[in-house]
C-alpha cells in the first residue's frame, strides 16, 4: 500500500498551522511560567536554528557563484547585440520600479509596527540567541556615511569580511563588500580568453549546483524549522503575531497586484500595444504552473511553449530572453525583499535613513538578478540585505511560516514579467 505523499508546502503549512496554534495555547495558558521559557529555549530555539544556519552557511558560496557566473555570460552580449542590451536595460527598470513600489507601501502602511516594546525584546532575545538587544539596535541606527560606505565598498581582504559577514558589531563592508569582489571577478572572466577560464567557470558552475542542493536540503527541513520558529514567536507574542503578520502578507501580496496589473499592464497596452487582459488570460497555464511549482526554473518550459503557440512570440528570442528571465529577472522577488527588509526593521524599532532604504533599493535590484529560480532560493539573499543595513539576519525566522505562499505569489510575477519582457524585445525587433 502505497503512503500519500504530501507536498514541500502543504508539510510547511501544517508546521506553521501547528507552531501557531500550540504556540497560542502556550501563551494562554502558560504565560511567564518556566515550563514555556524552557521549551522555547531548550527546543524549539535549537530546531529553528539548524534550520536558519542551513540557510546562513551557504549564503557567501551562493552570492559569489551567482554573481560571478551572471556576470561572466554578459560576454554573450557581443553576440547577440541589441538583445542582449534590452534585456539588461528591462530588467534593471523594471526591478527598481518593483522595489520602490514594495518599499513606498511597506513605509505608508507600517506592517512591523503596532508590538509593544517589552514584547518585542522578548521575543528579539529568543530569536538572537540571548544577544544584548541594546547593542544590537544601537549597532544597526548607526548609519554609514555615503563616503564611508563607497569606501567600505572594496574589500582589503574580502575574506575578513566573509568570516564577520554575520557579526552584527561589524563595521566593515561585509555582504556588500564581498558582492563587489565578486562582480570584478565576473567582469575579469568575462573579458579573459574563454578557453584559458572554462576550467573555472565549470567549477563556479559546479559550487553553484551544489549550493542549490543544499538549499534543497534545508527546505525539507523546512516544516520543523517552521513550526519550531513560529512555536517560539506565537507562545511569546499570542495573538499580536497573527495580526502582525496578516497585515505582512496583505502588504506584500498587495504590492505584487499592482505591480502585476499596472506596471505590467502599461508595458503591454503602450509598448507591446495588446490588450493586457487577452494578454493575461493566455497566460492561464503559466500562471498556474508558477504558483504550485514557486520555481521560475520548473515554469520555463511551459513560459517558451506559451510564448510561442499562444502569443505568437519569435522562437529565437523567446529562448534566448525567458533562459536569462528566469534567473535573472526576478522583479517580484526584488518587491518582496525591499518590503521584507523594511518590514523587520520597523519591528526591531530601527529606523533606516534614506542611505539606507537607497542601499535596501540597490541590493534588492541586485539579489533579484542573483536569485536561484527555485522554492527558497530568495531567503538567502534576504538575509544579505538584512545584514548590510544592520538588521538581526535571524529576524527572518518570523517571516518563514508564511514565506512558502508569498513564493508561490511572487514566482507568478516572476515569470509573467519574463514573458512580458521577451513581448517586449519581440516587439522592438520587428521593422516598422
Amino acid at each position: 500500500m502505497n503512503k500519500k505523499k504530501f507536498p514541500l508546502h502543504i508539510k510547511i503549512f501544517i508546521g506553521l498551522l501547528s507552531g501557531l496554534f500550540l504556540g497560542l495555547l502556550a501563551n494562554i495558558f502558560l504565560n511567564g511560567n518556566e515550563t514555556i521559557q524552557w521549551l522555547v529555549s531548550s527546543l524549539a530555539y535549537p530546531v529553528g536554528q539548524i534550520f536558519l544556519r542551513m540557510i546562513f552557511m551557504i549564503i557567501v558560496p551562493l552570492i559569489f557563484t551567482a554573481i560571478v557566473l551572471g556576470v561572466a555570460d554578459f560576454r554573450d552580449l557581443k553576440k547577440i547585440g541589441r538583445v542582449g542590451g534590452k534585456v539588461l536595460l528591462f530588467t534593471i527598470v523594471i526591478t527598481a520600479v518593483s522595489v520602490i513600489i514594495g518599499m513606498t507601501i511597506v513605509n505608508v502602511f507600517q506592517p512591523g509596527t503596532g508590538i509593544s516594546e517589552q514584547d518585542r525584546n522578548s521575543l528579539i532575545q529568543t530569536i538572537t540567541n540571548k544577544q544584548n538587544v541594546t547593542g544590537i539596535l544601537t549597532s544597526a541606527k548607526e548609519a554609514k556615511t555615503f563616503t564611508q560606505i563607497l569606501v567600505d565598498l572594496i574589500p582589503r581582504n574580502p575574506f575578513v569580511d566573509i568570516v564577520n559577514f554575520l557579526d552584527p558589531n561589524y563595521r566593515g563592508g561585509g555582504l556588500l563588500s564581498i558582492m563587489f569582489f565578486a562582480l570584478i571577478f565576473g567582469v575579469a572572466m568575462a573579458v579573459s580568453d574563454r578557453e584559458k577560464i572554462e576550467p573555472l567557470t565549470k567549477v563556479l558552475q559546479s559550487i553553484y549546483d551544489v549550493v542549490m542542493k543544499i538549499i534543497d536540503f534545508a527546505m525539507k527541513l523546512a516544516p520543523f524549522g517552521v513550526f519550531a520558529l513560529v512555536f517560539s514567536t506565537a507562545s511569546q507574542l499570542g495573538f499580536q503575531i497573527i495580526g502582525m503578520l496578516l497585515k505582512y502578507v496583505l502588504v506584500v501580496m498587495g504590492a505584487l497586484t499592482l505591480h502585476f496589473l499596472l506596471t505590467y499592464g502599461v508595458i503591454i497596452k503602450y509598448a507591446l500595444k495588446k490588450n493586457p487582459k487577452e494578454f493575461f488570460k493566455n497566460l492561464t497555464e503559466v500562471i498556474v504552473t508558477a504558483f504550485s511549482t514557486s520555481s521560475s526554473n520548473a515554469t520555463l518550459p511551459t513560459s517558451i511553449r506559451v510564448s510561442i503557440e499562444k502569443l505568437k512570440l519569435d522562437k529565437d528570442i523567446t529562448n534566448f530572453v525567458l533562459t536569462i528571465g528566469s534567473t535573472a529577472n526576478q522583479n517580484g522577488t526584488a518587491l518582496y525583499e525591499g518590503i521584507t527588509v523594511l518590514f523587520l526593521a520597523q519591528f526591531y524599532g530601527i529606523e533606516l535613513s534614506i542611505v539606507q532604504q537607497l542601499i535596501v533599493v540597490f541590493l534588492s535590484i541586485l539579489a533579484g538578478v542573483g536569485t536561484a529560480g527555485v522554492p527558497g532560493g530568495s531567503l538567502p539573499l534576504v538575509v544579505m540585505v538584512l545584514q548590510t543595513v544592520g538588521i538581526p539576519a535571524e529576524g527572518i525566522g518570523i517571516i518563514l511560516g508564511v514565506d512558502r505562499i508569498l513564493d508561490m505569489s511572487r514566482t507568478v510575477v516572476n515569470v509573467s514579467g519574463d514573458i512580458v519582457l521577451a513581448g517586449w524585445v519581440d516587439a522592438t525587433e520587428k521593422p516598422d
